[in-house]
């Protein structure tokens, strides 16, 4: 028997060296940092934004007098900031928080070139980004919020 019509085994045995390994751990390092950046953005939006505005921060009330919608939309943006922080956690609505988060920063924008003279204008423009990656990466979340919807429905 020649040595080409020998069956090899080492084609389809699981690889188990250090290359399999390292080459794994990418994805898992991703999921990570994908995860800490959620956590991160969560808790920015809760405890430095969110709060203030629901506890009328003195600094809170003042732009919001300054935007001219008065203290109920300051409450309004308040609870939305502080729910979506909570749905950045919470595996199934991560997806949609970052979806919604990317409407409100663009309402912030629009808000802080119209209303607001412009000069913390290029904050919700960068935070479009890391809200965009968070949406995308758990998009798969949406399908199955849906099904849970349509369950209960």
């Amino acid at each position: 028997m020649s040595q080409a019509a020998l069956p090899t085994t080492t084609a389809t045995a699981p690889a188990t060296t250090d290359e399999s390994r390292t080459a794994a751990a990418p994805g898992r390092k991703a999921r990570i940092a994908l995860r800490t950046l959620q956590v991160v953005l969560a808790l920015f939006f809760i405890v430095a934004s969110g709060l203030p505005k629901l506890f009328a921060a003195s600094a809170a009330a003042e732009s919001f007098d300054k935007i001219g919608f008065g203290d109920w939309y300051m409450y309004f943006v308040g609870s939305l900031e502080v729910a979506g922080g909570i749905a950045l956690l919470i595996p199934v609505l991560s997806g949609v928080a970052a979806t919604a988060f990317i409407g409100l920063m663009i309402g912030a924008f629009i808000t802080n070139v119209t209303a607001l003279d412009g000069h913390y204008a290029a904050t919700p423009l960068i935070l479009i980004i890391p809200f965009a990656l968070i949406a995308w990466a758990r998009r798969h979340h949406n399908a199955e919020l849906v099904r849970l919807v349509r369950h209960r429905a």
